[in-house]
């Protein structure tokens, strides 16, 4: 052996030894000095913890049928970095799934990102088709999705909950807490290539508790139907309708028109966020005549007047600095109490209101509710628009009594109407009447009239149907007696009122003589026509019409009834 060699040998011995110390002494500071942080790595990359998702509950009408419900979903996602043929696979689940194969292109070709989204809350059996194609780089796994399978009935007041199924809009907002449970968590541990092989910890999700409201999902889908017909007749703006139980202030149905399909949420409110409104609760009006009520009944309980203390009144009278005047032009003529309310006189009613004064008015529209959200629980409750009384000018004594100057929501007038209809007693409108495992929470009462009081004034509000010069006719339901009020007020604009767009409104209770329902309708921006007693007083009648006969209300009045 040369000695050239031999070096060559002696070197690379000496380098093995060198690399060998070098490898020991790095398997001795990993075991040694770095084992714990090390340990603790390895722990992590072979563990994770997971989120298991809560069940959202149910959300029930008073009848039991679902308005609400979640349904099985699979969510379909990928890692980029592993799908081998990005436009291949763009076409292969995009014609499975529904999808634009031009923007899963896009997404799958993304390399720099480990995770990203093919489908959320798939159908399970398109998600199945897809998983049998065995693309690379795909992954599935488990979500619910929110449904509402009676579609528009109820959209408005049940809202939308998102995709991560937290509440947005309307019940599903307001109950979201209740609704969506909490989530429970899972710790597993992987092999070498991300497969589960043993769970370590798990804490169950808590699910979510079902919800049973007030609403009748027939009564309810009736009244939009209501609504529809009604908005397409007068080619008006919109519509709205309550039906509320004067016993107990539990809301049978809350309907708006137009509205739309609930499944279908994030479309319609990306276009026309009108339709998703509550626009019961969250819209205000000024209310007109139906405001007169409040007049009347304010005189009578302070026993400044009956209903057959009489006045003389001119057509029109000056009120500070505004004169006022009725509706349709007259002689100077004798009215009582009783005949200004079902004639619907503003030179009447104003008369009758100056016997109360500023302060006595003011104290009977806070005592009616108005100025304040009625507490029914819903989000974006608006309390109205009412001006404190100190502030009051000379000519708002003119104005206020016959429901201009101060602004009103349908639930608010409905829930005046029904503290008449229930002998004096208010009772705070609710729309959610229990929840899975508790108890149905009362609902505030408050006296606001005396029965008797109350008495005289759903006799004088049959009037206004009933009496050959009431302004309430077409609201007649044969077989029962009607009590209620027309409204019709001019729409306020800068600097004055609208000389063309009007809210036409009618609200009442039926029977009058033991009544089960109280029933406001307004008609925004009707055409053709304006007054509450030809737009909405019909609307009312078809109501309640049906309403009565399903529920098998017997009637009040059977003389009136039309005969075979």
């Amino acid at each position: 052996m040369s000695r050239a060699t031999d070096r060559r040998i002696r070197l690379l011995l000496a380098v093995l030894l060198i690399a060998f110390a070098v490898a020991l002494g790095r398997a001795v500071w990993l075991q040694a000095v770095h084992a714990a942080p090390l340990a603790r790595m390895a722990q992590v990359q072979h563990r994770e913890t997971v989120e298991l998702p809560a069940s959202r509950g149910t959300i029930y009408d008073r009848t039991g049928t679902p308005l609400a419900v979640g349904e099985r979903a699979t969510t379909v996602y990928a890692d980029p970095r592993r799908v081998r043929d990005p436009h291949r696979a763009a076409q292969i689940a995009g014609r499975i799934l529904g999808i634009k194969p031009g923007k899963l292109v896009r997404r799958l070709s993304d390399r720099s990102k480990g995770f990203v989204y093919v489908a959320r809350k798939a159908d399970p059996a398109d998600a199945a088709k897809l998983a049998e194609r065995g693309l690379d780089g795909f992954g599935f796994y488990n979500e619910e999705r929110r449904v509402y399978p009676q579609r528009s009935v109820g959209a408005q007041v049940l809202g939308f909950a998102g995709v991560d199924n937290r509440g947005l809009e309307g019940i599903e907002a307001a109950l979201d807490d209740v609704l969506a449970g909490a989530p429970g968590r899972q710790t597993i541990v992987k092999d070498p290539i991300g497969r589960a092989i043993e769970v370590v910890s798990a804490i169950p999700a808590r699910e979510g508790r079902d919800v049973y409201l007030t609403i009748d999902h027939n009564i309810q889908a009736n009244a939009e139907a209501v609504l529809r017909d009604t908005v397409r007749r007068w080619n008006a703006t919109a519509a709205s309708a309550v039906v509320l139980d004067p016993r107990t202030g539990s809301i049978v149905a809350m309907a708006s028109a137009p509205t739309y399909d609930a499944n279908n949420f994030p479309q319609v409110a990306a276009r026309d966020l009108a339709r998703t409104k509550n626009r019961a609760v969250t819209d205000t009006w000024e209310p007109g005549s139906t405001f007169k009520v409040v007049t009347v009944a304010g005189v009578l309980a302070e026993g400044l007047m009956t209903p057959q203390t009489a006045f003389t009144l001119p057509y029109e009278i000056q009120v500070a600095d505004r004169r006022i005047h009725d509706a349709h032009e007259r002689s100077t003529q004798r009215m009582t109490v009783a005949e200004i309310l079902f004639r619907s006189s503003n030179v009447g009613t104003v008369t009758v209101a100056r016997q109360l004064g500023s302060k006595g008015l003011a104290a009977w529209v806070d005592g009616f509710g108005f100025g304040q959200a009625t507490g029914v629980g819903f989000p974006g409750e608006s309390p109205g628009i009412v001006l404190p009384e100190p502030k009051w000018s000379g000519s708002t004594i003119g104005n206020v009594p016959i429901g201009q100057g101060i602004a009103v929501t349908g639930l608010q007038m409905a829930a005046a109407y029904a503290t008449v209809a229930n002998r004096g007693v208010w009772v705070q409108p609710h729309l959610v009447d229990r929840i899975a495992g508790g108890q149905p929470k009362p609902p505030k009462r408050k006296r606001v009239l005396s029965p008797t009081v109350a008495k005289t004034l759903s006799r004088l509000l049959v009037g206004v149907v009933d009496d050959e010069g009431g302004t309430g006719g077409l609201a007649a339901v044969p077989g029962y007696h009607v009590a209620g009020k027309t409204g019709t007020a001019q729409k306020p604009v800068p600097g004055g009122y609208s000389r063309s767009d009007y809210v036409a409104s009618f609200v009442g209770f039926v029977p009058a003589t033991d009544p089960r329902l109280v029933i406001l309708v307004t008609v925004d921006t009707p055409r053709n026509a304006i007054w509450g007693g030809t737009v909405a007083a019909p609307a009312f009648q078809s109501i309640a019409q049906f309403a009565l006969q399903y529920l098998e209300v017997p009637p009040d009045a059977p003389l009136s009834m039309p005969t075979p």
